[in-house]
């Protein structure tokens, strides 16, 4: 697996949500980009990880490419700052904005292992592609991003909403939203999002 590297503007807006989120200095490391690993680390037999939830995770959420004028495609990173592997369950459900009515739709092709957890050993990375505007009608301003993680069983769901620290003070989010299965390859998480 190839190693990429973060620019150091990146690497930056990734602490510092992180610092944000964790009320404490987690540093971000660097993910795996080439291929997709979907399951990644831990240990034990399955079954016998738990759940990420808002207690172990410190996320945040940054413009790609980074110097773009507007803020349409975002990185979603989580980390496993805990002391335990926990896994990650199909999608994030995101929320843009305070009177969002519904979650972000997720794009059914971007889950290259259907019904297989993204398994985060302490320190590592996971990662979920946002598209905020799809070039659609109605949109709106969101001053809040807020992310729901998703338990073991379908529809269940693992711990409290995040807030997720914003890559810039205002969203001009619309109803073509999309979001990304949770992956170890932020590049693939990307691919998904980048030609729309």
């Amino acid at each position: 697996m190839n190693v990429k590297s973060f620019t150091v503007g990146r690497r930056a807006a990734v602490a510092a949500g992180l610092v944000l989120a964790l009320g404490c200095g987690v540093s971000a490391q660097a993910s795996a980009a080439g291929s997709v690993t979907h399951r990644s680390g831990g240990s034990g037999a399955k079954g016998t990880v738990a759940a990420c939830s808002q207690e172990v995770l410190g996320v945040s959420a940054t413009k790609e490419p980074a110097d773009s004028r507007d803020a349409r495609h975002l990185l979603i990173t989580v980390q496993n700052a805990g002391d335990k592997a926990c896994n990650l369950y199909r999608y994030p459900r995101v929320r843009l904005g305070a009177d969002a009515r519904t979650t972000v739709p997720v794009i059914k092709e971007s889950d290259p292992n259907p019904g297989v957890p993204v398994t985060l050993a302490p320190g590592e990375e996971a990662y979920a592609a946002l598209l905020v505007a799809g070039g659609a009608r109605d949109e709106y301003e969101a001053k809040s991003i807020t992310l729901g993680l998703q338990g073991r069983k379908p529809g269940s769901s693992a711990g409290k909403p995040i807030d997720v620290p914003m890559p810039v003070d205002t969203l001009y989010a619309d109803d073509g939203q999309l979001v990304t299965y949770w992956t170890t390859a932020p590049g693939f998480a990307l691919d998904f999002i980048m030609s729309k």
